[in-house]
């Protein structure tokens, strides 16, 4: 069974691996098989939002595109809120249009993500991607309806097995991000926090990848 790797920045093309490999619109490479497409917060650039609305529309309607993202609000930033909803509501519109999941960067701001996603009423899958929260804050989320991946917070966190364990299996995914580590390795330490083989891990990953992704 296949390992699943919700968000990466690195292609590393492995036969049992899936990887959906994070791009930006100004920054394309077609030779990638699976790829979310999307303005993160970081980057947004006044001068370009239209045409990389543009961009990511097209990319949206390629069967390798699987979702928009990473995309989402970071209170941390020197760019304004109101610059940063106005970007994320319009890759939500989007998403909501070609019905395709979204991967949410998040710093700060989840009572926002939540209250947009109200608003504009989101029927799409979203997952917020590097999770590393307390259990409340992942239980208000998955009540709402979003998905979790975790994977360098696995690693580094205190007591992020409490978190990981007290989310639902059919709510869970699992990435590398920018770390240094296979994505066979934050399976191990997910299975070991759940007290599972990694071929059961495979099972739940798999089946939330045919949920969100079809």
């Amino acid at each position: 069974m296949i390992f699943f790797n919700l968000h990466t920045h690195s292609y590393t093309n492995q036969d049992d691996v899936i990887e959906i490999v994070n791009q930006y619109p100004q920054e394309f490479d077609n030779s990638i098989p699976n790829y979310s497409i999307g303005i993160h917060p970081w980057y947004i650039a006044e001068n370009r939002i239209d045409s990389d609305l543009q961009i990511i529309e097209s990319k949206l309607q390629d069967q390798n595109c699987k979702a928009i993202g990473e995309c989402g609000l970071d209170k941390r930033i020197e760019i304004s809120m109101a610059l940063q909803q106005m970007v994320f509501e319009k890759q939500l519109a989007l998403a909501e249009k070609y019905q395709k999941p979204v991967i949410i960067h998040c710093v700060g701001a989840f009572q926002e993500i939540i209250a947009i996603k109200k608003k504009m009423n989101i029927s799409v899958p979203i997952v917020i991607h590097g999770f590393s929260k307390n259990i409340e804050m992942a239980n208000q989320l998955v009540k709402n309806g979003f998905y979790l991946s975790f994977g360098k917070s696995l690693f580094q966190i205190n007591d992020m097995d409490l978190v990981f364990n007290s989310v639902p299996n059919d709510r869970i995914f699992l990435e590398t991000d920018t770390i240094d580590k296979d994505i066979k390795a934050v399976y191990e330490i997910a299975s070991k926090y759940r007290n599972i083989e990694s071929e059961v891990m495979k099972v739940i990953i798999n089946a939330n990848f045919d949920t969100v992704f079809k």
